[in-house]
């Protein structure tokens, strides 16, 4: 009977069978409760009286009380359903029709699947509605679109309690695995030695911020170390609001050539620098690193197109330049601390979702310009939202040089400084800054022989 009232609902997805027989293991043995209700809530349920005895269990053990037969029969009585559930006949129908309450889970997960489907076939015709709606800008449209699907992906990445035993497992099991690639390998390199041993490495699911001023070479920086990563076979995704995919190309062939910015913009390249020109693109080609240029995109859009790389390329860091190039939507028009701190949160967020690194330029204010020493600090970004505490590792770009062009005691020289580290020290570290190629690399110290000299 119940089949053929789901036929006449268009088929939607569902079964009869697997919810019967997971409230009849349920009833059979209370304990299997717990594990499903893990993951499982009354509107999971298609059939409606399968809706109501599952209510009436969750509230049984909101109070503590023992769940069998008799209980949820009294449960049932005192909500006035019991009659529209088919009475005590139904309970009786559904323990005796199932066998064993051993596989419970299984049943609950195949519910849950026939949820999902359902709800996606809901959010199917709201975009439907909304795609028809022909006074809807397309971009809100879309938007509108993603957040109706990710409500549905959401529901599916609860997490429940994880044993310590499974916990302590999986971390020895990572130590093992760091053990054998050898000591100082937690994270992923970011090219520069003494950096790495403050960090230990780009950690997966931290977020971590690149800040300083305009002209102090953040976005170069963040380029060196996605072509340092994706050379040892990480998989990249750098989001870039402030220039186009063409440009960001030119700044990685320069890094990679040598060839200054200058000459590839004026194709001024001799027959030599062509041949290290072409084998350079070459092998750029081939690494696995993914741009997009799209302008003031939302947490939203970005996390759908890391989730579609992930799925079909997969994906271990993601760069954004710069976040509050980003933009929130409608939901934050008129407060801007409030949409950058939405959207820390959100990166944040995606981060530990996919479980990689996301590291993200920031722009500082002009308040760093008012002091004599014009090294960037903490403070410079508690006006932005909140970035600090969002993340977990912030580091400042500092160059003497911008300030003072002409008499600088530190040409071409750079620092960054690692103000907050959630996972270990702090420090500052000295790179060295090639104008020409925008590229940062470490400081090399020559050891010189006294008593070669004179």
């Amino acid at each position: 009977m119940e089949s053929q009232v789901a036929q006449s609902q268009l088929q939607l997805p569902m079964s009869v069978e697997a919810e019967q027989a997971l409230l009849g293991a349920i009833l059979l043995d209370a304990k299997a409760y717990f594990s499903i209700a893990a993951f499982l809530a009354a509107e999971d349920f298609f059939i409606a009286r399968h809706q109501e005895i599952w209510k009436a269990l969750t509230r049984l053990q909101e109070r503590k009380d023992p769940i069998d037969y008799v209980t949820v029969t009294r449960e049932l009585e005192e909500l006035g359903t019991l009659d529209e559930i088919g009475g005590i006949a139904y309970l009786t129908q559904l323990v005796n029709n199932t066998p064993t309450a051993v596989h419970a889970e299984v049943y609950g997960e195949m519910v849950s699947r026939a949820s999902t489907r359902r709800k996606l076939m809901q959010a199917a015709d709201v975009i439907r509605q909304k795609a028809l709606d022909e006074e809807l800008p397309i971009d809100v449209v879309i938007s509108e679109a993603e957040e109706a699907l990710l409500t549905v992906s959401n529901a599916q990445l609860k997490r429940d309690f994880v044993p310590i035993w499974d916990a302590v497992s999986d971390y020895y099991d990572a130590i093992e695995k760091q053990l054998e690639l050898g000591a100082g390998s937690a994270g992923q390199p970011t090219g520069f030695k003494a950096l790495d041993s403050l960090l230990g490495g780009l950690q997966k699911s931290d977020l971590i911020v690149f800040a300083g001023r305009p002209g102090m070479g953040k976005t170069s920086w963040v380029l060196t170390v996605a072509l340092g990563a994706a050379r040892r076979g990480a998989r990249v995704a750098i989001f870039t609001m402030e220039m186009g995919v063409e440009q960001m190309v030119q700044r990685l062939i320069s890094m990679e050539t040598g060839i200054s910015i200058q000459k590839l913009r004026t194709a001024d390249i001799s027959a030599r620098e062509q041949t290290r020109l072409t084998e350079a693109i070459g092998r750029i080609a081939n690494l696995p690193l993914f741009l997009d240029d799209s302008p003031a995109l939302t947490p939203v859009d970005m996390r759908t197109k890391c989730r579609r790389l992930q799925h079909e390329y997969g994906l271990d860091i993601v760069i954004v330049d710069y976040m509050q190039l980003m933009s929130a939507g409608r939901v934050y028009q008129n407060n801007r601390v409030q949409e950058i701190s939405y959207i820390s949160r959100s990166l944040k967020e995606l981060a530990r979702e996919l479980n990689v690194t996301l590291l993200s330029t920031a722009q500082l204010s002009r308040a760093v310009e008012q002091r004599a020493n014009k090294r960037p600090q903490l403070s410079d970004l508690r006006e932005s939202g909140t970035i600090e505490q969002d993340a977990d590792a912030v580091m400042f770009l500092y160059r003497d040089e911008v300030y003072n062009p002409e008499d600088t005691e530190f040409p071409n020289q750079a620092e960054v400084l690692l103000l907050k580290h959630r996972h270990g020290p702090t420090g500052t570290v000295q790179l060295y800054f090639d104008k020409s190629i925008t590229r940062f690399m470490d400081v090399k110290m020559q050891r010189v022989d006294i008593n070669s000299l004179g």
